[in-house]
C-alpha cells in the first residue's frame, strides 16, 4: 500500500521555532517529528512513501532521500498550502489504482495503529477524547468495530467522543474524489473526501491507543516526553567516571559528559554535544547535536536544538531553545505561575492557555541573553532576539 505523508505546512503556530525549519523536521527524541510517522508506515508494510512538501522542502528531501529503509520515496510539492485535500490531490498522479494511506506528518501515533489501519481499510484513525467539541468528530454506528458514517468539525453537540486522528486508508476510487469544494475557512479539506468515502463504502474507525497532534511549542515538549521514554540506555560517547547517570540515558558517539555531571533520565545527549562539568540534567530532556550545557547549569524537561549553548550558572526548565541560542551566565528561566494557573503562551498573536502547570520559555534560533537575565514563564524570544545584562523579561520579545 502506498502512503502519502503530508509535510508541506509552514507551522505558523510553532513560531518562532519554524522560522527557518519546517515543522515536520523539528526534533522529537533521536529523529525529526515526521520520521516517527514514516517509520510507523514502513513497519506496517507500506510499498512506497509519497511525501508532500512545501515550506522549506529541501530539508525534508535531503533527510529522506530517494529510499528510506528499503522503501522508495517520491516527493510532490504543494506550491501553496490550501488544505489537506489539496495536498493529497497534488500527489494523485503518483498513486496506483489501489487503496492508499494518508498520514499527517505532524501527528504521533503508536506504531501498531498504522498496521491495524492498513489491515482494516478503508479506515480512519480515531481517538477517544474528553472534549470532542475541539476536534473533528466521527459519526459512528454501534459495534465492536465501529462503522463511520460521517465527520463533523468542532460540533457544539458531538455525535461521539471519537476524534479524527489524521490517519486514513482510502479506497482506490478516492483518487477521483479529491476535487472537493472550498470550505468556509478557504481550504480544501480531506474530511470532505472521508465523508464521500463513508457514503460510498464501509469505513472502519480504528481506535488509536496513543495519539498527539504536535502543532504548538509545548506539544513539542509533550512529544519528546513520549518518545524519550521509549529509548533504551546506550552510552556510546565519552562519559566521565565521575558522572552519575540514573534512569534511561543515551549518550551518542561523539558526545561528551564531563566530571561531576548528574543525569536523571530519560535524557538523550546527541553527537557533538557536551555536558558539564558539574551540570544537572533531568526530566525528559533532549540535548541536540553540538549543543553545550556548561558548569553548574541545571536543565530540566527541555529541548535544546542543535548548537544551543547554556554556558554556566543557569537554569532552564520546561523550555524549547532553538538552534544556536546562547544563554549568558546566570540566565534563569521561570517555569511556574505563583497562582498555580496554567502558563499562557502567544500563538499566532494570541495569548492562549497551554494547559501546562509548568512551562518555561520558547526561544527562536540565534537568540542571545545577557548575563543574569531572568525570563518569565511563557515568554517567547524571537529569532535573533537579544536581552540586556541583568534584565527581567516579562513579555515576548520578537
Amino acid at each position: 500500500m502506498q502512503t502519502i505523508v503530508l509535510a508541506a505546512g509552514e507551522g505558523t503556530r510553532m513560531r518562532p521555532l519554524t522560522a527557518a525549519s519546517p515543522k515536520p523536521m523539528l526534533p522529537v527524541a533521536d529523529r525529526p517529528l515526521v520520521e516517527h510517522v514514516v517509520d510507523a508506515a514502513v513497519e506496517a508494510g507500506t510499498s512506497e512513501l509519497v511525501i508532500v512538501v512545501g515550506y522549506r522542502a529541501d530539508a525534508v528531501r535531503e533527510h529522506f532521500g530517494d529510499d528510506y529503509r528499503g522503501v522508495p520515496v517520491s516527493y510532490v510539492e504543494q506550491t501553496s498550502q490550501r488544505g489537506t485535500a489539496d495536498a493529497v490531490r497534488s500527489a494523485r498522479d503518483h498513486l496506483d489504482d489501489a487503496p492508499f494511506a494518508v498520514c499527517n506528518g505532524d501527528v504521533l501515533v503508536d506504531a501498531p495503529t498504522i498496521a491495524r489501519l492498513f489491515d482494516a481499510g478503508p479506515a480512519v484513525g480515531a481517538m477517544h477524547v474528553e472534549n470532542p467539541s475541539a476536534y473533528g468528530v466521527l459519526r459512528t454506528e454501534p459495534g465492536e468495530h465501529a462503522r463511520v458514517t460521517g465527520i463533523v468539525e468542532k460540533p457544539e453537540n458531538p455525535p461521539s467522543n471519537l476524534a479524527n486522528a489524521g490517519i486514513y486508508v482510502f479506497p482506490a476510487a478516492a483518487r477521483d474524489w479529491l476535487d472537493v469544494p472550498e470550505s468556509e475557512r478557504g481550504e480544501y479539506e480531506l474530511t470532505d473526501v472521508l465523508d464521500r468515502a463513508c457514503r460510498s463504502t464501509d469505513v472502519t474507525a480504528v481506535t488509536v491507543d496513543r495519539w498527539l497532534d504536535v502543532g504548538r511549542p509545548w506539544e513539542l515538549l509533550d512529544a519528546n516526553e513520549w518518545k524519550l521514554a521509549d529509548l533504551d540506555t546506550r552510552l556510546a560517547g565519552d562519559v566521565s567516571e565521575d558522572a552519575t547517570l540514573d534512569g534511561t540515558v543515551v549518550v551518542e558517539e561523539g558526545a561528551t559528559v564531563r566530571e561531576g555531571v548528574t543525569i536523571e533520565g530519560p535524557v538523550l545527549v546527541r553527537s557533538g554535544a557536551e555536558v558539564g562539568p558539574n551540570a544537572y540534567v533531568r526530566g525528559a530532556t533532549l540535548i541536540g547535536p553540538d549543543a553545550r550545557v556548561g558548569h553548574a547549569v541545571e536543565v530540566k524537561n527541555s529541548v535544546l536544538r542543535a548548537g544551543a549553548t547554556v554556558g554556566h550558572l543557569s537554569y532552564v526548565g520546561d523550555s524549547v531553545l532553538g538552534r544556536d541560542v546562547n544563554f549568558g551566565a546566570g540566565t534563569l528561566v521561570a517555569n511556574l505561575r505563583h497562582d498555580d494557573e496554567p502558563v499562557r503562551l502567544t500563538v499566532k498573536g494570541e495569548r492562549v492557555s497551554t494547559g501546562r502547570r509548568k512551562l518555561g520559555v520558547v526561544v527562536g534560533d540565534g537568540a542571545k541573553t545577557g548575563i543574569d537575565t531572568s525570563l518569565n514563564a511563557g515568554v517567547v524570544l524571537g529569532t535573533e532576539a537579544r536581552t540586556r545584562p541583568g534584565e527581567t523579561v516579562l513579555e515576548d520579545r520578537r
